[in-house]
């Protein structure tokens, strides 16, 4: 099925052109997907190692299987890859947002109520975009296209 806008001469529609054509909100999501997940990729080069100037901007690294930090760590880089890929989107995404679910409610609630006081505005954003994107699924050029197709 193609899209249409329509035409004001004759009340007709006529098949929509161009790198939009079809679904712009598969594009949208896709889009934002992929942006989306490889900043949260980047977070787990941080603390797994110290990419970016690390945990204390010199290079530091969180301590190996300590928990919670190596844990999220490990889901930013693994999780945030399949998300980023496209590849098994939805459980990986869902896996993503309840992590950054933990991490408000674990490390920045306590702080105060709400995000901006508590610092934790990233871990909220991260929480809702991979919810969404584990409801609404990957969105377009995502691997899961291809395994949906060979199996």
């Amino acid at each position: 099925m193609t899209a249409t806008q329509p035409t004001t001469t004759t009340g007709t529609t006529t098949p929509a052109t161009g790198p939009f054509a079809g679904r712009p909100q598969a594009w949208a999501l896709g889009a934002t997907r992929v942006v989306v997940s490889f900043l949260f990729l980047c977070h787990g080069l941080v603390g797994l190692f110290g990419a970016f100037g690390g945990m204390d901007g010199a290079g530091g690294t969180v301590g190996l299987f300590s928990w919670p930090d190596w844990w999220g760590s490990m889901i930013h880089l693994v999780a945030g890859a399949f998300v980023l890929a496209g590849w098994f989107t939805r459980p990986a995404a869902l896996l993503c947002s309840g992590a950054m679910a933990y991490a408000y409610f674990t490390v920045h609630q306590p702080l105060a109520l709400l995000p901006l006081p508590n610092g934790g505005e990233p871990a909220a954003l991260f929480a809702w975009i991979f919810l969404l994107i584990g409801i609404a699924g990957p969105g377009a050029f995502a691997l899961d296209r291809l395994r949906r197709r060979h199996s």
